[in-house]
């Protein structure tokens, strides 16, 4: 699924990866109210630095064209944030849309 795709691409600080992941308009809200764009992503993917990363999915549900998921991040073995994601089927090909990331 598209969700382990971007795990993997994250996990690997790919923003090549990840860019075929995101949908053009994909954006990500943050706790702080900070909002994200796809190209801000990329950007910054290959500034983290290097950690053991651990994706735990506690819940996907696909809905015709939408589907989400939710889990946690852990790094180093802390945990570093809950998200939840949207996935949208467009014209045949599913790609991620938005993230909410949650403390």
């Amino acid at each position: 699924m598209l969700d382990e795709m971007w795990n993997a691409a994250y996990h690997h600080r790919d923003p090549g990866r990840m860019a075929g992941v995101l949908a053009d308009d994909w954006m990500a809200f943050f706790p702080d109210g900070t909002v994200i764009f796809k190209h801000d992503l990329l950007e910054g993917m290959t500034r983290n630095e290097p950690a053991t990363l651990v994706f735990e999915r506690h819940a996907s549900r696909v809905y015709g064209d939408a589907a989400v998921t939710r889990g946690t991040l852990y790094a180093n073995g802390e945990r570093v944030q809950s998200f939840y994601r949207v996935y949208a089927r467009r014209n045949g090909s599913w790609q991620a849309v938005s993230v909410q990331v949650v403390p």
